[in-house]
């Protein structure tokens, strides 16, 4: 039998560091498993002819001649489960996507369908068969090492820079510091293990090294198969990019617009370390590596890191960065007060801080967190310090929330205190009594707010009594410092206010919160409650609706549960859902709750304000936070993630009785609404060292993208004691396309050098709206049964009746859309792409399938036509017949949206209109309808979610017809640029093949 070889069994990790290694692995051959459309698999011995123009296999009924494929028939290679055979056969359960490829060759466009037993077999074999077939069309000569590449002339000019001495040799331990410098974050001993093994195999031990070892060194453990698999995938014909190649990687895999060749140049020079290959625009694996490592390749997305959000909506439309006893360096009970704790949290963009004010024992305030506590701070020094940092990190106002608990003369300290140091950064402007909501956070810019109790208008003295809030007693109860005793009957306790401190609470007057109805007849705009976690958890789970209306107009502040005497953290998603602005935050304890709350305020340049999803801002809007399926008006998103790798993972901090080998795997985790939470993990790499390969793809169906949070957690599957390896914690939106590599951090928060993982990244359904990236617009396969959205009943005869005239264009924009999506998932999965896959990619695999062809291309896309349709030339294969078949259904169904769209929008936004036009009405026509109670309250639900269902269907369709224009561009742009098309003038702009629907207003 002859030997198999497979990457899991070649004594030397990860060897697989150029085309030739996979050609050299298919010369030997291996076992494969060969999949029939009758569902069944039979393994086989597979192997490259020694001339390298077919691919043999054995044992076959066939004769010698007919068990092989020419190399020069082959069309295209595959990748996963990408043709019917694969996608539709009873087995594809049984083996994962990554150990599937398909090789399609011939003129009829057959498919031979293989299973390996590993990724990585897939990947030399995809690898060596791509470039045989491009490289056939330069030159038949083999990738051998007949003269220097690219990349050793570079390596071997790096180590003659080293060479001092000129003699042809350098010391064992300056190239184990050259690669080192070379690739941050490898470890020495690894290094020096290489030059050992390599020494031993060449039989040349010493403690010098000449420069073919050194080579050969470097290529080894700087090769990241993975990338290297890529960038050969994208290249048309050696081993590196040029500058067409890049062009069409960024703009394909990357989806980024606007590249030009310049801006592939100035990457190359930028990233490639060969000067010749930056002089001809090159780009070999070491410049793509570095490249996709760089900050210009991040997963997360550039224009986040600015203020991006409109900051001109009410303060009570933004989520606030809020912390609860920002001073504590430890836990609440026996933590010491410390100072810095302050700049750290505002440091990182904290805008609402909790100073709770106790008497001290100079007769000046300080700021305990607990009357027990080793130490206190001078309120002076705290407020010096804010007055010094409040906005070094973010330029929008921050909430000073009092908890006085000190006698009246120290108030008056206090306050004078805060004026005198504050100045004109204190806020003092009464509020505007004619308004309805609270300025912007851009009108407040550079202004510092204060949360606090007011006394009266009633009230004239210099002092007087105020109900006090519950938060910070608890504290003093347990400690047996409670000196004052809850009144008789169990109401709010009361205490004393003096006026000076009074008189500098604004716009954020804090006031007991009664009851939901209490606050909409009768709570002011500047007014605002703060709810214990307990309290806002049972609304939350309770009455959430409600809730979420409440926060419409009010701020509401949550803390924590005064339980909590670990400082531990509650689930800031939990009341996020259900739009309370500020969940008051344990910045000194680490962990997941606090990684969801850095993480989410990183998107909006991490300025501590977040502006709220337009459906919990909207007058009149139905959302409910728990609930467990899509959103009325709001497409789900499939997000496609693949992880790929790991890179210089350190071991658990816990685990000093271990080895050195980690065992990692990868758990994804969703956080968001109910009907969002989900978490994949990964396989545990095995015995993998600090570079695992994980090469698996998980897949999430997000409902509310707006308010999804993605973790990565590394964690380690041999642990003792720790399993905790890493995290990074990105929202949604900030996610960019592509292959990007994910800075990971450890449990604090803080960066880890050097330690990434590399993973691909794809969203489907997107519904655009602020994201700069071209999408497709396809998701899911169509239901069976198509489940259009309809309005629902309120029981009052006049407003059903115009809810009622939008049934029938609520149908037809439902189909305009769903008949687009299973047109445009058909001609993908015709092309053997996933869903994920966008237009210009479809069109490129069917030029590459036409150029592989000997004949000029039999089909051609005729781009005279605002709709190009794609044209046969002469007799065609079954495949490409299809293939033509679902392009004119896509681009007809397409042709359908885009010319019927606006008629069916201008239906919908008018009963939208007609709708709103009886809002303010409402009332008086409950009461002459006589609805109350429950009646009533499914009434108003019922207009709310038509309203959204309108409003939403209206949007979804405007985003349908934009992506629509979007393919007939890509269509146009990738004809020309892979020379299928003919009649080509300059591509059309989206913009200019039809005028934009008009912008709903909220």
């Amino acid at each position: 039998k002859k030997k198999t070889v497979s990457f899991s069994s070649m004594p030397n990790d990860r060897k697989i560091n150029s085309t030739a290694a996979c050609i050299s692995l298919m010369l030997e051959g291996c076992e494969l498993k060969k999949v029939r459309s009758n569902s069944r698999m039979y393994s086989r011995f597979f192997v490259l002819d020694a001339d390298m123009r077919s691919v043999r296999w054995e044992p076959s009924k066939k004769d010698s001649e007919k068990a092989k494929i020419e190399i020069k028939s082959v069309k295209e290679v595959r990748v996963g489960k990408k043709t019917p055979v694969l996608r539709s056969n009873g087995l594809s359960d049984q083996f994962p996507d990554e150990c599937a490829f398909s090789i399609i060759y011939g003129d009829n466009y057959e498919s031979l369908d293989l299973v390996a037993s590993s990724a990585d077999v897939v990947s030399a074999w995809v690898m060596g068969l791509r470039y045989l077939v491009s490289y056939g069309k330069h030159s038949p000569e083999a990738p051998g090492p007949g003269h220097p590449s690219l990349r050793t002339s570079w390596i071997s000019s790096v180590f003659d820079l080293a060479d001092l001495e000129k003699s042809g040799r350098i010391p064992v331990s300056r190239a184990v510091q050259l690669i080192k410098a070379l690739n941050p974050g490898m470890k020495t001993s690894t290094i020096e293990l290489k030059f050992k093994e390599l020494q031993k195999a060449s039989e040349r031990p010493g403690t010098e090294v000449a420069c073919d070892l050194f080579v050969e060194a470097y290529c080894e453990l700087c090769t990241r198969p993975e990338i290297f698999f890529l960038l050969v995938q994208f290249s048309s014909n050696k081993e590196y990019l040029g500058v067409k190649d890049l062009l069409m990687f960024l703009e394909v895999e990357q989806g980024m617009e606007g590249v030009t060749e310049e801006k592939c140049l100035e990457i190359v020079s930028k990233y490639e370390p060969s000067k010749e290959g930056r002089e001809k625009g090159y780009l070999a694996i070491d410049g793509f590596t570095r490249y996709l490592l760089s900050a210009d390749c991040s997963i997360f997305d550039p224009q986040h890191r600015k203020v991006c959000q409109d900051m001109a909506q009410p303060l009570s439309h933004y989520y606030i960065s809020s912390a609860h006893s920002a001073c504590l360096l430890e836990d609440n009970f026996w933590g010491r007060s410390d100072i810095s704790g302050y700049i750290s949290a505002l440091g990182l963009g904290c805008r609402s801080i909790e100073l709770v004010l106790w008497d001290g024992p100079e007769g000046e305030p300080v700021v305990y967190t607990s009357p027990s506590a080793a130490s206190c701070v001078p309120f002076r020094a705290v407020v010096g310090l804010i007055d010094q940092h409040a906005f070094t990190a973010s330029a929008y106002p921050l909430i000073l929330c009092l908890v006085v608990r000190c006698s009246a003369p120290q108030q008056r300290l206090a306050a004078q205190c805060l004026r005198k140091t504050l100045g004109e950064k204190l806020y003092l402007e009464p509020p505007n009594p004619v308004a309805s909501y609270l300025p912007s956070p851009e009108e407040l810019k550079g202004r510092i707010l204060i949360k606090g109790k007011k006394l009266p208008p009633t009230c004239e003295d210099s002092e007087g009594e105020v109900s006090d809030e519950e938060e910070g007693w608890e504290l003093a109860r347990r400690l047996g410092q409670e000196d004052r005793e809850a009144p008789e009957g169990g109401g709010l306790r009361r205490v004393r206010l003096s006026r000076e401190l009074s008189e500098l609470v604004s716009l954020c007057q804090a006031v007991p919160f009664q009851d939901f109805e209490s606050s909409r007849r009768g709570q002011r705009y500047w007014e605002m409650c703060s709810f214990s976690e307990v309290e806002a958890g049972r609304f939350a789970n309770e009455c959430p609706a409600e809730l979420v209306s409440y926060n419409k107009r009010f701020l509401s502040r949550i803390y924590p549960s005064p339980m909590r005497i670990d400082a531990s953290n509650m689930n800031p998603q939990d009341f996020w859902k259900c739009g309370c602005q500020m969940v008051a935050m344990n910045y000194q304890t680490p962990g997941l709750m606090m990684d969801l709350n850095a993480g989410w305020f990183r998107q909006n340049g991490a300025c501590g304000y977040v502006l709220r999803p337009a459906i919990m801002r909207e007058e009149v809007s139905y959302f409910s936070a728990n609930a467990k399926d899509s959103l009325p008006g709001v497409p789900a998103q499939l997000l496609h993630l693949k992880i790929i790798s790991g890179q210089n993972l350190p071991k658990p901090k816990g685990s000093g009785a271990k080895g050195e080998v980690v065992e990692p795997y990868v758990c994804a985790e969703i956080h968001g609404i109910p009907a969002d939470c989900a978490e994949h993990r990964t396989k545990t790499a095995l015995q993998s060292g600090d570079n695992p390969i994980f090469d698996e793809s998980l897949e999430f169906q997000i409902n509310l993208p707006e308010l999804a949070v993605l973790r990565f957690v590394v964690l380690d599957d041999d642990y003792i004691g720790d399993e905790f390896i890493a995290q990074y914690t990105i929202p949604f939106e900030c996610l960019q396309p592509g292959y990007r590599h994910v800075p990971l951090q450890s449990l604090a928060g803080e960066p880890l050098p050097h330690a990434t993982l590399f993973v691909h990244v794809a969203i489907t359904d997107r519904r655009g709206g602020g994201k700069g990236h071209r999408r497709g617009l396809a998701g899911r396969r169509g239901r069976r049964v198509r489940e259009y959205t309809s309005t629902k009943a309120t029981g009052i005869k006049a407003i059903d009746e115009v809810f009622r005239t939008a049934t029938q264009p609520l149908r037809e924009a439902t189909d305009l859309r769903e008949n687009v999506q299973n047109a445009l998932v058909s001609f993908k999965e015709l092309c053997g792409l996933t869903p994920a896959a966008n237009m210009k990619q479809c069109i490129l695999t069917v030029s590459t399938w036409l150029l592989h062809s000997d004949s000029t291309p039999s089909v051609t896309l005729n781009l005279a036509e605002q709709y190009p349709p794609m044209e046969a030339q002469g007799p065609i294969p079954d495949l490409l017949r299809k293939v033509l078949t679902a392009y004119e259904t896509m681009i007809q169904t397409s042709r359908t949206l885009i010319e019927s769209a606006d008629a069916v929008y201008g239906k919908l936004i008018q009963a939208q209109q007609a709708g709103m036009d009886f809002h303010k009405e409402l009332h008086r026509i409950e009461t002459k309808e006589g609805l109350r109670g429950h009646k009533l309250q499914k009434a108003l639900e019922s207009f709310a979610w038509n309203i959204t269902v309108l409003k939403g269907q209206a949007d979804l369709l405007k985003h349908a017809k934009a992506e629509a224009l979007d393919n007939l561009w890509q269509i146009h742009n990738a004809g020309q640029s892979c020379g299928i098309g003919r009649n080509g003038s300059a591509s059309p702009e989206p913009s200019r093949l039809q005028a934009p629907l008009e912008p709903i207003p909220e």
